[in-house]
């Protein structure tokens, strides 16, 4: 695919190369309260103010969560504040939005989701080639003592690569 830069050159632009993502909101308690079994890209339906609010960085996923109904995917709890600069055309922050995947993947999620204990969170809020996208994840609830072992084995790796750093170094005790 080959278009005319600002020079007046083609600018060739690989397919292949992945877009580059500006991210806008990330859920990081969720990967510490669940282990995250598949993620998905989806497209998000926004109204031009939450667009609008979105690219001044303005956004929580943090209660977040996704529901299947009558074989569509929506998005709840995630808080888009009112544009600054809107007028009486302004979106509700907490609104319920469709999240846009293929049918193949939306049957898919039904199905894992029927297991017990697996639900649909929001893990990043990011711009891909200028449309919003929300990464969506098929997760299963973590009990503290997983969460209390991740931490353990965290720890450790991070005192093993200290140590490691410190032999490195010459640096030995």
């Amino acid at each position: 695919m080959a278009s005319t830069g600002t020079s007046g050159k083609a600018v060739i632009r690989s397919s292949n190369t992945p877009s580059p993502r500006t991210i806008i909101a990330q859920n990081k308690k969720a990967r510490h309260d669940y282990s995250i079994e598949d993620v998905f890209e989806c497209g998000v339906v926004l109204m031009g103010t939450e667009v609008k609010s979105l690219r001044m960085g303005r956004a929580s996923l943090v209660d977040g969560f996704a529901t299947i109904d009558g074989g569509e995917i929506f998005l709840h709890g995630i808080h888009i504040p009112e544009y600054i600069n809107g007028s009486w055309t302004n979106h509700t922050p907490r609104r319920v939005r469709k999240l846009l995947l293929h049918k193949r993947e939306i049957l898919r999620l039904i199905g894992k989701t029927k297991e017990s204990g697996l639900t649909l969170v929001p893990l990043s809020m990011y711009f891909s080639d200028g449309k919003v996208k929300v990464e969506l994840a098929l997760a299963r609830g973590k009990k503290s003592y997983d969460k209390r072992q991740d931490l353990a084995k965290r720890d450790a790796a991070r005192d093993v690569s200290v140590a490691l750093g410190r032999r490195a170094k010459g640096m030995t005790d």
